[in-house]
């Protein structure tokens, strides 16, 4: 009996676990004679420590160590190369040398035997600096700008085109600073075992978490272990090893203990990273029928001094519409800063604001609705790379989600829908992200009960990692779902790329898949090796397996299962699986995922309250795993773009770089009584070139092209073009 699985809605296998408390996370591995550790923070944003008085404190109940730069190990931090680096530069070295680099930056660690002595005696610690005042707004015409590699592309005359075209719109755009904020705060336990190092660490990344310990502290990788079955939440910020992750294995070899660390909700805003602010610029020039001539897309974010932190800011306007002309920079502003890191949809949510809103305003300059001016700009092919699209859907997304928003019943002048008092607002925006694929590895081992274990060193920090992977392989094993055991976590299991990027399904289900069709392999020949066996000398040609059955070609009616070739010997049949993208395809076609999003907003246009009231989104990402996950993975992405485009700011003080609002009751997120109706579709797109399993990715795109949505829908609901995020009360009474 075949089992087909992939494309089914199936439920979390670990939605028991969470819902029950049983789920551990990083803070949950408590280790026998643990001590605890808090991380004292830097209160000036530039300068150096210049004294630390820490007598008196190491005195203080319960306190076993103060650790400062004046007395830690001295260590190696080797290049870190082996694994993809997630910034150029030098990454800080921790509680090295006395220099104070960005506000909070980590300058003590105490610890003592309960959290409650360590953070009484993190806060009597006193310290003493010489200050300087740092450069924190990336607008400071004392700032200085550079160009990372790759940074511009260009083809043809975009500046001509757009001087002489019949239309034009030219402004700037800018995006506030945004913090990750998940559930889950960040937090180590570290043990030593002579010289080998366990972490229980919140970790998107657990290979390149290890990797990094390594080099850290100049350790040959295998004497890592880094542990980590949940995640509570990242959106990215887990994706690289953070300084508190280092201190906690400071602190473990300074006192000769296991040390928890966790830092504060507070600390969180300091240094693991955000999204950067950016500051962007778009031209457009279009003929009379709206067909673009021109597009200028200039950008610019902030990255530390330390390190240059990249990411898609224009790539996206490099082949979303069809134009002849088309220039794009890049430039980072060095700041005083922490570096800034990955969060949800990096880049190309930040792009796509600028540009969506742009062919907004182009679009009602020409009296097109903004579907039509899409269409009548929509590529053949990714005219940068000049190559096909391994698949194109975002048409047939902007005809499924209008059908279903209601797009028709909207009228098209700007403050001419209302509901009584409120003026109604509706906006579109394109949203699209890579389908990236990275190099992957599983193992598949088939027990003597029949059930097959399948490990991988992937990370599950909530889309449902645990469950779609089961679906996986469970489908390519012929097996009941209840069968398989997917674990995950531990990077000690076959290497995996990091849980981010949307990639996660692609690479390591792809991986499994081909672990699956060895171990059946494998599996196969023991079966006609064993003299017991139904099968011994059977031809490996003559047979197949269908329905977790092996069995000769055409007689798919009785066979012998797993158990019955794993039962006669005892012994557990192993296989490991790799999957690379072929770098031929990846070479001919340009993949990328597309989607059309639709937001209705209300507006009180006497006191500026913006509410948005739903939102549709529709999306072409190729195969559909479990559509029950996807649908809230997408759901999660629109609430995330909810938030980017009407509460999420991190503001820094000028003086220090100290952020103000490093708190949950000024940072403002998207909360339930705000969530709208939220609505999901995907078309059926089959694609199959980006991997054997023909899946594109989710968890990013379903953020990118929210923000734009909603600030299209202020527009059509006020005649306001806003164009800074986010958009707050006084910008609609002022604008």
């Amino acid at each position: 009996m075949s089992v087909n699985l992939i494309g089914e809605p199936l439920t979390r296998v670990d939605g028991r676990a969470k819902v029950t408390g049983a789920a551990r996370y990083a803070a949950d591995f408590n280790q026998p004679d643990q001590l605890y550790a808090v991380i004292v923070s830097a209160t000036i944003g530039l300068g150096r420590v210049t004294g630390i008085e820490s007598a008196e404190v190491e005195r203080m109940p319960g306190v076993a160590a103060v650790i400062a730069h004046s007395n830690a190990q001295r260590l190696p931090y080797l290049p870190h190369r082996a694994v993809i680096d997630p910034a150029v530069g030098e990454r800080l070295h921790v509680l090295q040398d006395d220099t104070v680099r960005f506000y909070g930056q980590p300058v003590a660690v105490v610890v003592a035997d309960t959290l409650d002595h360590a953070e009484r005696a993190a806060a009597a610690l006193r310290i003493s600096y010489e200050a300087r005042r740092p450069l924190v707004d990336p607008a400071d015409p004392r700032t200085e700008r550079i160009a990372p590699e790759a940074a511009d592309r260009s083809r043809g005359d975009a500046e001509t085109a757009i001087a002489d075209a019949s239309v034009t719109i030219d402004e700037i755009y800018e995006i506030a600073r945004e913090n990750h904020n998940p559930m889950e705060p960040h937090a180590t336990v570290a043990a030593w075992n002579g010289e080998r190092l366990t972490l229980w660490s919140k970790s998107q990344y657990l290979v390149n978490e290890q990797a990094e310990m390594a080099a850290v502290f100049g350790l040959p990788v295998e004497n890592i272990e880094v542990v980590c079955p949940f995640i509570g939440g990242a959106f990215g910020t887990s994706l690289r090893t953070w300084p508190h992750v280092t201190l906690a294995a400071l602190a473990a070899r300074h006192v000769g203990r296991p040390v928890k660390l966790v830092l504060t909700r507070r600390q969180m805003f300091f240094t693991t990273g955000h999204r950067p602010r950016t500051l962007q610029r778009i031209a457009l020039g279009a003929t009379s029928d709206g067909k673009l001539l021109g597009v200028v897309h200039e950008g610019a974010g902030e990255t530390s001094r330390y390190e240059q932190f990249t990411e898609a800011l224009t790539t996206v306007t490099d082949y979303l519409y069809s134009c002849p002309n088309v220039r794009t920079q890049y430039r980072l502003v060095q700041l005083d800063t922490g570096t800034p890191n990955h969060m949800r949809g990096p880049g190309e949510a930040s792009g796509i604001f600028a540009l969506e809103s742009a062919m907004d305003e182009l679009s009602y300059k020409l009296g097109i609705d903004p579907i039509e001016l899409r269409r009548r700009n929509e590529p053949r092919v990714d005219e940068a790379e000049n190559k096909p699209f391994s698949s194109r859907s975002l048409m047939q997304c902007y005809e499924l989600g209008a059908d279903r928003f209601g797009w028709a019943q909207r009228t098209p002048e700007p403050r001419s829908m209302r509901d009584g008092r409120l003026l109604i607002g509706m906006g579109a925006a394109t949203a699209t992200y890579p389908a990236f694929h990275a190099p992957a590895n599983a193992r598949v081992r088939l027990l003597t009960d029949g059930v097959a274990e399948v490990e991988a060193a992937a990370s599950d920090m909530g889309p449902g990692t645990y469950t779609s992977m089961t679906q996986v392989a469970a489908e390519f094993l012929g097996l009941p779902f209840e069968q398989v055991r997917f674990r995950l976590g531990r990077s000690d299991y076959p290497q995996t790329p990091s849980h981010g990027g949307s990639w996660t399904m692609a690479s390591v289900g792809s991986a499994i898949r081909a672990a699956c069709l060895e171990v059946q392999a494998q599996a196969a020949r023991r079966a006609v090796e064993d003299a017991g066996s139904p099968a011994f000398g059977a031809s490996l040609d003559d047979l197949e397996w269908s329905g977790g059955l092996l069995h000769r070609r055409g007689e798919p009616s009785s066979g012998l299962s797993y158990q019955d070739i794993v039962g006669r010997t005892g012994v557990p049949v192993e296989a490991n699986g790799s999957a690379q993208r072929d770098p031929e395809v990846a070479e001919r076609y340009s993949m990328h995922s597309f989607g059309a999003v639709f937001a209705e907003v209300a507006i009180d246009a006497d006191v500026g309250t913006i509410r948005v009231r739903r939102i549709v989104g529709a999306y072409g990402i190729g195969r559909v795993v479990n559509p029950l996950l996807a649908r809230s993975q997408c759901t999660g992405g629109m609430i995330g773009g909810m938030g980017m485009a009407l509460m999420e700011r991190t503001v820094l003080d000028p003086r220090d770089g100290r952020p103000v609002n490093s708190h949950m009751a000024d940072y403002l997120m998207p909360v339930n009584l705000d969530i709208p109706k939220l609505d999901a579709l995907f078309v059926d797109e089959i694609d199959p070139h980006v991997n054997p399993l023909g899946v594109k990715g989710l968890g990013e795109i379903a953020l990118v092209g929210t923000a734009p949505a909603i600030a299209n829908a202020v527009f059509h609901a006020t005649g306001k073009r806003l164009r800074t995020l986010p958009i707050q009360i006084e910008h609609v009474l002022t604008a």
